[in-house]
């Protein structure tokens, strides 16, 4: 099991200092997270990567489908060139608030998934270091011209910064087109769609989320793709509630997740916010 931590709120300066600081207490790495409008994600991982050199640097999470996807690439390849080969980009279709619809109406869920395929076909290709085109129906990308400029290197981890998706398992279904999704990738970050649920009860289960990794193994297998390698990861706050009712690092980690991340989404924005955000770092992982 790695251990990583997300930032709930910081500018680019502070979320580099949480960065050096989780560097020196065991954390494996840390994350931010993707807004229209305020800190940018890429540069506030930037930001971090020049000031580390072995903690990972990651999204958590990017709402893929809303960027141009060459846009997407050349910011996780800059990082990634950058920090030497330690990014990783979580995604998923993103959760609508107002932050997001004052600035972008919402397309609806099935848009926005087709172009989540679509933005992560290309963000793929271009990291390739080959020649890529693309018929996609809404980021189609045609042959490089003569007077192109150079095309950059790419980035140190091959093929491409490994991509976490979200994969929502839908149990009694035929049909898991999350998980599939999920499956083409480097890594999941599972949830279980239980519409009957009662109010206050745990979004995961131990039980729920190793029945979906059944499946996920299953979908990688028929696809030709290993398990070994694969990524599952967990978010929780072992410093309240959900590891008495979902369970603890180690239990997770004996249903097959290969990654917790502390998601401390409760701490108050503010100094005393980051304060205690630096006293949890300070602490280290949960181990």
């Amino acid at each position: 099991m790695k251990y990583g931590f997300v930032v709930p709120f910081a500018d680019s300066r502070e979320f580099a200092e949480v960065a050096v600081l989780g560097e020196q207490h065991g954390w494996d790495a840390i994350f931010t997270w993707e807004s229209l409008y305020g800190e940018h994600a890429w540069v506030t991982l930037a930001a971090a990567a020049v000031q580390t050199s072995r903690i990972r640097l990651g999204t958590l999470l990017t709402p893929a489908s809303r960027h141009r996807p060459w846009d997407l690439a050349s910011m996780a390849g800059s990082v990634d060139r950058l920090s030497g080969g330690r990014v990783v980009m979580s995604v998923g279709l993103g959760a609508l608030h107002s932050g997001w619809t004052r600035f972008e109406p919402d397309e609806g869920r099935a848009v926005r998934a087709r172009k989540l395929d679509e933005s992560l076909t290309v963000y793929r290709g271009l990291l390739s270091g080959a020649p890529f085109t693309f018929d996609g129906t809404y980021y189609p990308v045609g042959p490089e011209g003569a007077d192109a400029p150079p095309t950059p290197a790419p980035p140190p981890q091959r093929p491409h910064p490994p991509v976490w998706v979200v994969g929502a398992y839908l149990p009694g279904r035929e049909r898991q087109p999350s998980l599939e999704r999920a499956a083409r990738w480097q890594g999941v970050l599972p949830t279980v769609a239980v519409p009957d649920a009662k109010p206050g009860s745990p979004h995961l289960t131990l039980g729920s989320v190793g029945e979906a990794l059944g499946v996920l193994r299953g979908l990688r297998e028929e696809s030709g793709l290993s398990w070994d390698g694969y990524d599952v990861v967990i978010e929780g706050d072992s410093t309240g509630e959900f590891v008495k009712s979902a369970g603890t690092p180690a239990q997770w980690a004996g249903i097959g997740a290969t990654w917790w991340v502390e998601s401390w989404w409760s701490v108050e924005p503010g100094a005393d916010g980051l304060a205690e955000i630096r006293r949890r770092v300070q602490a280290g992982p949960p181990v």
